[in-house]
């Protein structure tokens, strides 16, 4: 697996007349290696791999890494590095993820060697997802669709969002997860207009709307599942919103395929809303990539170029927010294929009552 990914690797740095790359996006390393520290950096050439890092992690990459050589410094592991690269004519680097202080400090280290900036080189490879990410997703996704069943039972009137968000995050853990696989998100009446809404010590009234928004890491790998429900009886309006963006999900899922645009996917949830009177409203993209990051390509919006690939797990999360009202969003992880989409993420999406 992890050699399969050099191998492409190193096709795309031959086509671009590269000498050695340096990863040094740690999603990217251990996407590359499996190292899972939080302090490394890859040399890849040609013929030789090595990962760089520093004296805590000296038996976890014997463990966790077996295909390239790794190297413990006591110094700066860009400084290491460059002592390895300075017979190259032309190194890539990561310009997404490399410093300007960290560019400098390599050019002064290869002297003459040209750097040279890339983009997405890994990010392009890990589009498309194998069995076994895919298992592991899938696995996170499980767990996270257990964890709102299970949290149901603690959202009512008095209770504090960051009550809710701890106990999600307990559940979380105690289903089989690594950990969270982002800060969690509660957000209860007008405070869910805000789309990342951090959880506060607002507490949850009858007759409002509250969006959960959380996922489970496993192994690195990240589900992403959003629920909103309903405390008590809500307004008819709130209701009416509800139902558009469960319409507008439901269309989006039902299109979704390799091939088409993110562009033309993202359009066919937000018709829908627009249709309804709420496009305003949704002031967000339709979705984005998942997997060792939470967010990765491809991004699902309008301004997206972008095609869908066979393989390729997104999510797909219309929302609204209305100040002062409330907020609703339902998301579903799904994994792409030329005859359509498969979810990953199964709880309910109808309006639950509490």
């Amino acid at each position: 697996m992890f050699l399969a990914r050099i191998r492409e690797l190193r096709r795309r740095m031959h086509e671009r007349s590269l000498d050695a790359l340096l990863v040094s996006s740690l999603p990217n390393v251990r996407y590359l290696t499996g190292f899972s520290g939080s302090n490394g950096l890859l040399v890849l050439t040609p013929r030789q791999a090595m990962l760089v890092s520093d004296t805590r992690y000296a038996h976890q990459i014997g463990r966790e890494v077996t295909v390239a050589r790794g190297v413990i410094s006591r110094r700066d592991l860009l400084e290491e590095a460059a002592g390895t690269l300075r017979r190259c004519r032309a190194v890539g680097f990561e310009s997404q993820v490399l410093t300007h202080a960290q560019f400098r400090l390599l050019r002064r280290a290869l002297g003459g060697c040209a750097l040279v900036a890339t983009t997405d080189l890994v990010e392009e490879i890990a589009l498309v997802k194998d069995r076994e990410e895919l298992a592991l997703i899938a696995r996170a996704a499980s767990i996270s669709d257990s964890v709102f069943k299970e949290v149901l039972g603690e959202i009512r009137p008095g209770v504090r969002e960051l009550d809710i968000a701890s106990e999600i995050s307990w559940l979380t853990r105690r289903l089989g997860a690594d950990g969270d696989a982002f800060d969690v998100i509660v957000a209860s009446g007008s405070h869910a207009a805000l789309p990342h809404a951090r959880a506060s010590a607002r507490r949850v009234r009858s007759g409002e709307l509250v969006m959960l928004d959380f996922g489970a890491r496993v192994n690195g790998y990240s589900s992403d599942l959003t629920r909103t429900v309903a405390v008590h009886r809500v307004p008819r309006r709130l209701k009416g919103v509800y139902r558009a963006v469960q319409e507008a999900q439901e269309l989006a899922v039902a299109a979704a395929h390799a091939g088409m645009s993110a562009r033309e996917l993202d359009a066919v949830a937000r018709r829908r809303l627009t249709k309804e009177g709420l496009g305003k409203y949704f002031i967000h993209s339709l979705g984005h990539g998942l997997g060792l990051r939470i967010h990765e390509a491809p991004r699902i919006s309008p301004l997206s170029s972008e095609t869908l690939r066979s393989g390729s797990v997104i999510t797909i999360e219309p929302g609204v927010y209305i100040p002062g009202a409330g907020g609703v969003r339902i998301e579903d992880d799904v994994v792409l294929s030329a005859k359509g989409c498969r979810r990953l993420t199964t709880a309910s999406r109808e309006l639950m009552i509490v």
